[in-house]
């Protein structure tokens, strides 16, 4: 993906994103965290620094490592300076690096490992390799963001189901970094935690769009439709159709997009 339309699309959904996480998860993992020492978190597929942006000034957390394979991204992170809620702006590290590289070695030494947008498009077996490393350390895990295949227009049309299971498909193809996860991505994270001696709570951090959301909207159907297409290319006329008609209502259609958000705590010894 070109860096600009990556940058773009990150932008775009950004409010979406923030807008959309639960607080309870927030308040318990801030309950959990260590109070005798300036935190040290680590978020991988960092991107551009929403999740940074959303989780500094509410974690008042002093110290960020970024890791994400895209350096330009990773540029326009480190650019971000989001206001804690005491003390000057969180120092952040940049590191441009694969994570499959990552998660073969030792994580840094931190009080917690973090994503957002990330679970759906990796592998089990890179997410088994994650949560290993994140039990070595007993760190605490908050994943944020993850698909779970729910969609859901407030004035169905008829090919919505259809075009629904073919982007779930889709989602679950070979990726970057192998047979994606796509919407089984959070029960699969947690049995993984759980298995690995983890607390953990799931909670829905749902999009709801609506009018304002128009730009976000149509990023969407088009690349539900484009989906869609790669996953079954016989259907062109009625995904044409799905789309034109979709297309036409996105002056005032509301839409829900499901996603899980995941919190992972140690269970006490």
């Amino acid at each position: 993906m070109p860096e600009q339309f990556a940058a773009d699309w990150l932008a775009l959904r950004e409010p979406a994103d923030h807008a959309a996480r639960p607080d309870a998860l927030l308040t318990a993992l801030q309950t959990a965290l260590p109070l005798h020492r300036p935190l040290r978190i680590l978020d991988l597929g960092a991107g551009a620094g929403s999740n940074l942006r959303y989780l500094a000034p509410r974690l008042d957390a002093p110290h960020w490592l970024l890791v994400d394979h895209d350096p330009e991204l990773l540029a326009r992170a480190q650019a971000s300076r989001p206001s804690l809620l005491t003390g000057p702006p969180p120092q952040i590290e940049t590191r441009c690096e694969n994570l499959e590289t990552l998660v073969t070695h030792s994580l840094p030494s931190v009080d917690l490992v973090t994503a957002s947008a990330l679970l759906d498009l990796v592998s089990r077996p890179w997410l088994e390799s994650l949560v290993r490393r994140c039990a070595e350390q007993r760190v605490a895990v908050l994943i944020a963001l993850s698909v779970d295949g729910r969609s859901e227009f407030a004035s169905p049309l008829p090919g919505d189901t259809l075009i629904r299971q073919a982007v779930n498909a889709h989602q679950r193809s070979v990726k970057d970094m192998g047979q994606a996860l796509g919407p089984d991505a959070p029960e699969a994270a947690a049995e993984a935690f759980r298995i690995a001696g983890y607390d953990v709570s799931l909670a829905a951090s749902d999009w709801c769009l609506g009018p304002a959301d128009f730009a976000l909207q149509q990023a969407l159907v088009a690349g539900w439709t484009e989906a869609a297409q790669a996953h079954d290319p016989a259907q062109p006329k009625g995904l044409r159709q799905w789309t034109e008609a979709r297309c036409a209502r996105l002056p005032d259609q509301a839409l829900r997009v499901g996603h899980q958000d995941l919190l992972a705590l140690p269970c006490a010894r």
